[in-house]
């Protein structure tokens, strides 16, 4: 291990000294970020979200990743195959490095695996995996009970953890594995992984620095950035400001109201997708008994205005959604519309018998969707219109979290991107029977409940008939309408932009994880 090696592996969690810093900051390639929040920790098993998995993308490697057309592409894994129903075997890249100098082997991914299946946000996805064993140095093969079609999927949220860094305990006797939601652990501080970059200062949101990874695998990768530096922005005008007058290279998400302006600045570029992240709003049934009418439920989301927040708010920059699955994925059901009439939501608050309404606490981020905030405040306002008053609170993201894992409100709004490109995810996480146990119903802040739906998604994923499968999730989609299980909102849109020499096209993709080792910045 060498000397530089050591040093950046303990320097996590303290500021660098100025010297340390004055020769990073002049790197030849060195690119500025901006994004709307930073990463809420370090420990990529500790939160599923998209901050984690976009610093995952930078420091550690997945054993397969997607392409922009959502094939699968080998990454620390060169190959694999079906040896049997419930068998598959990986083979490994060889002659890789975590950043601390220790060499990357099969029993690095057995030790994530395991991990992963005891992390509260991410067990519910590993739970088809029966075992993980090393064959030998560079030979895995992962086991299931029943026949599952989605490992490889699976395979794009595996980003090996160097297994020695991160055993053992840290100074204060805790197991420096230790997985602590929202809290202070060593991994929540300190990382080894294979990535392209090694995280060299980190200040809570302030800023986090990287360098690029000197011993990185990947020598065929184009990518020639040799350091970063991510600020938060949570204030889109801001955020957009310091792109055009040159202060940052890079931001993202490039909010609806500042599109154009970036369009007609001739130093800037913007990219744009159609996205895959549904929005949506919970209606926690065990805070509100009203709640646990299908009636009640179905008068809020007749009573919301979709197509007017995807016109007004968002600038057209959002698909009006009435299910979790955007077109393309196998539970997607042609001709699911929202829903919006406010005359049959009053009709229906009288037959649940709260013609005069009732009063609920609703949360939202607002600094984590686009227009969050002002989103939520819309919704507000028109479920005033069904007698339903609403103390509305919005938070930070690095707040909101932790205050939506502990249900604090009776309506909270959360994004969704299904994590393995599947409609099951959707549900699995959202609006399945939650079970701390086995992570089912993990970021159902709704508490909804059907087991039969539980079943049928259950045995979707067993179904390797693929047109069979899709019949089941469409079953799962119709019945959460009718249920109104959750206030579907849109599809979020995606849109970044960077400076006219930040080649971003190449790198960025719909899952929203800019491959950014592969970034090439063009000489000044």
């Amino acid at each position: 291990m060498t000397i530089k090696k050591t040093l950046l592996a303990s320097v996590i969690g303290a500021a660098m000294t100025t010297a340390a810093i004055a020769p990073f900051a002049q790197a030849e390639n060195h690119l500025r970020m901006a994004y709307d929040a930073d990463p809420v920790s370090l420990d990529i098993h500790e939160q599923l979200s998209g901050g984690i998995l976009q610093l995952s993308h930078m420091t550690f490697d997945p054993l397969v990743r997607w392409t922009r057309d959502l094939a699968f592409e080998p990454r620390l894994a060169t190959a694999w195959e079906q040896v049997d129903d419930t068998t598959m075997r990986m083979s490994l890249r060889e002659g890789v490095e975590f950043h601390s100098g220790n060499a990357f082997t099969a029993e690095d991914v057995v030790w994530t695996v395991e991990r992963l299946k005891r992390s509260p946000d991410f067990k519910a996805i590993f739970e088809p995996i029966a075992s993980v064993t090393a064959v030998d140095e560079h030979t895995v093969e992962f086991t299931t009970e029943k026949p599952y079609p989605l490992l490889p999927n699976l395979a794009t949220y595996i980003f090996p953890m160097d297994r020695q860094f991160y055993s053992g305990t840290d100074a204060d006797g805790d197991p420096k594995d230790e997985i602590v939601k929202n809290g202070n652990s060593y991994a929540s501080r300190h990382l080894s992984g294979t990535g392209p970059f090694e995280v060299t200062e980190r200040q809570q949101g302030v800023r986090i620095a990287f360098e690029r990874n000197a011993d990185y695998w990947d020598e065929g990768s184009p990518g020639n950035v040799d350091s970063i530096v991510l600020t938060p922005i949570s204030e889109n005008a801001t955020r957009v400001a310091a792109l055009l007058s040159g202060d940052v290279d890079f931001v993202a998400p490039v909010p609806p109201n500042d599109l154009e302006r970036i369009r007609k600045d001739e130093d800037t570029q913007l990219v744009t997708m159609s996205g895959t992240r549904i929005i949506l709003f919970h209606m926690n049934q065990e805070r509100v008994e009203a709640f646990q009418d299908p009636r009640v439920r179905q008068a809020f989301a007749y009573a919301i205005n979709q197509q007017g927040i995807a016109d007004r708010l968002m600038k057209g920059f959002a698909t009006p959604a009435a299910q979790f699955s955007p077109a393309g994925y196998a539970g997607h059901v042609d001709g699911l519309e929202p829903r919006y009439d406010l005359e049959k939501a009053k009709q229906l608050m009288v037959e649940a018998g709260y013609a005069d309404g009732f009063a609920i606490t609703m949360m939202a981020p607002n600094n984590r969707y686009v227009n969050d905030a002002r989103i939520a405040q819309a919704v507000a306002a028109m479920l005033a219109r069904i007698n339903v008053t609403v103390d509305l609170k919005t938070l930070p993201k690095a707040q909101y979290w932790g205050e939506y894992d502990d249900r604090v409100a009776d309506m909270m709004m959360i994004g969704w991107h299904a994590d393995t490109e599947d409609s099951a995810n959707f549900h699995e996480y959202l609006t399945q029977c939650p079970d701390a146990d086995s992570g089912a119903g993990q970021y159902n802040a709704g508490n909804y409940c059907n087991p039969e739906l539980d079943a049928l998604v259950a045995e979707a994923n067993l179904e390797v008939d693929l047109e069979k499968r899709a019949e089941m999730l469409q079953r799962v989609e119709r019945t959460l309408h009718e249920e109104a299980a959750f206030i579907p909102l849109h599809w979020q849109d995606l849109a970044w932009a960077s400076a006219d020499r930040v080649d971003i096209a190449p790198v960025l993709n719909v899952m929203n994880f800019p491959y950014l080792g592969d970034l090439v910045i063009a000489e000044e």
